[in-house]
């Protein structure tokens, strides 16, 4: 295995492991402490495997149906599972609640993984089949899974309503995947190619749950490292499971302060000898607020998510019903004239608005004696975005979830459109849910995303300028006036 003593931002694992002070009335509860029987199952080796192998299962059965189903995107498996069920599940639930729990269960990776591990479910500390390179570092960030994102989005209503070309997208993930663990250490696909893990990253932040160490004194004293080397049968005669280095070059004992980049795959919990690692319980949102490891390609991802969010709430949603036709490729030159707007509004009107609200919040910090450098600014404060940003997806995730969720239940009896009724549902119709109730769900949806990224905002500032709330409060304010401009527009598409 790699034994390699440096993380994958070169990181040395004898770093001080002291971790920041919780703020005054935060709270975190050890939930493996508090039920024993969730941690006895997290220990066990068979966990992940349960989970991913009836994901592979019906992975490869979505795959099969777009590439070889009816071409007919609402009673075609591929397009009702992916893009209505499993992302009302991923966007609505799993993420704000579970932060990168769906990493666990993700399929995709898992036959590379196998093939490498030399087997399914149990452990052995000699290193995975093949060269295991190191990812090169000029890419370890997150600015090619923007771009593979970007890429999607941009195609996104062709993607999304042809089931061949869902089939095809999944095909080639799965196989980068595949191809990617004989060659590169770890899961490299995971940490810096994965277009779905970018954003289940960043907004894994505001989830109410996080994997961290216990005790800050038992991983100063562990020679060991296995929840980042792997166990070895040194640290397997002190104690553990056995487990198998981190998949995402993560080091809980460092400290680990955000969920960013931990995909729950629990193979920290199994590896550690002392039992040092848990699953706590915590307030909503506490990552936002740990300048370490604030980054631009990270700033970048919320700029994008969220201008993402706001063009296919305009495409279709808005009042422009030609614009739903250039987007899905019915008018070539349209495309061409949607492409230029959709990829100027992510990567450049976004930004650049929340540069003039930054330049406008800093102008009023130096007033108050505060000199802060304006990238810094300018990334701390794109943080503020995260939680307005995923209650936008939620906000637009309502108003094509809801009335098209019922595809969702004759296709499971037939799901390649060849007239088959395994679980006699087949003939169910389509049956929009709570219609007239949509616009009243997504008001207050986006009005605690407004409330929240305002309040984010002032706190993150706050720490900026050495707890300052006068200056705080008001350099807060562009940015306030940013995020309220975008709820409206928000609210103009979906309330009219």
């Amino acid at each position: 295995m790699n034994t390699s003593a440096m993380g994958p931002a070169g990181t040395s694992e004898a770093a001080a492991v002291t971790a920041r002070p919780l703020p005054r009335g935060v709270f975190k509860r050890d939930l493996l402490r508090r039920w024993p029987r969730l941690s006895r199952l997290l220990h066990q080796r068979w966990f992940q495997f349960a989970l991913m192998w009836p994901g592979l299962l019906a992975f490869v059965v979505i795959i099969a149906s777009g590439l070889f189903g009816i071409p007919i995107g609402a009673k075609n498996f591929a397009v009702v599972f992916v893009w209505i069920v499993w992302w009302a599940l991923l966007i609505m639930l799993l993420v704000p609640f579970g932060a990168r729990v769906w990493c666990t269960a993700c399929p995709i990776p898992s036959l590379g993984e196998w093939l490498a591990r030399r087997r399914f479910i149990g452990h052995h500390d000699g290193a995975p089949r093949g060269l295991n390179r190191r990812w090169p570092r000029r890419l370890r960030n997150l600015w090619l899974a923007n771009f593979g994102f970007l890429s999607i989005a941009l195609f996104s209503a062709i993607v999304t309503t042809s089931p061949v070309v869902t089939g095809a997208l999944l095909l080639g993930l799965f196989v980068l995947a595949i191809v990617m663990h004989p060659v590169y250490e770890r899961r490299a696909f995971c940490r810096y190619l994965c277009p779905v893990g970018g954003f289940l990253g960043l907004y894994s932040m505001v989830a109410p749950v996080e994997l961290r160490r216990r005790s800050a004194e038992t991983c100063l004293a562990c020679k060991f490292k296995s929840c980042f080397r792997g166990s070895t049968a040194e640290s397997l005669a002190v104690g553990g499971q056995g487990g198998y280095p981190c998949p995402m070059s993560e080091f809980p004992g460092a400290p680990m302060e955000r969920n960013n980049y931990c995909i729950l795959c629990t193979e920290c919990i199994k590896a550690c000898p002392y039992d040092n690692i848990t699953i706590n319980a915590r307030p909503f949102g506490l990552d936002l607020y740990v300048q370490k490891g604030r980054k631009i390609d990270e700033a970048y991802k919320a700029f994008i998510m969220l201008g993402s969010a706001l063009a296919y709430s305009l495409v279709m949603l808005g009042p422009h019903g030609f614009l739903k036709d250039w987007a899905s490729l019915r008018q070539p030159e349209g495309f061409v004239v949607y492409a230029a707007g959709f990829l100027l509004t992510t990567l450049v009107a976004g930004p650049l608005l929340h540069l003039v609200a930054t330049v406008l919040g800093r102008w009023i910090a130096g007033r108050l004696g505060h000199r802060i450098p304006l990238k810094e600014l300018f990334v701390d404060a794109s943080y503020a975005l995260v939680p307005f940003g995923l209650m936008a997806w939620i906000a637009f995730s309502l108003s094509f979830v809801l009335p098209n969720l019922s595809y969702a239940v004759p296709t499971i009896s037939d799901p390649f459109g060849w007239g088959w009724n395994l679980l006699g549902t087949a003939s169910y119709p389509w049956t929009p849910y709570v219609p007239g109730w949509v616009p009243f769900l997504q008001l207050p949806v986006l009005l605690v995303g407004l409330g929240w990224g305002v309040l984010s905002g002032f706190r993150i500032l706050r720490s900026d300028f050495q707890g300052d709330t006068r200056a705080a409060a008001l350099a807060s304010v562009p940015l306030a006036v940013y995020l309220t401009g975008l709820a409206e527009l928000f609210l103009w598409l979906y309330l009219g």
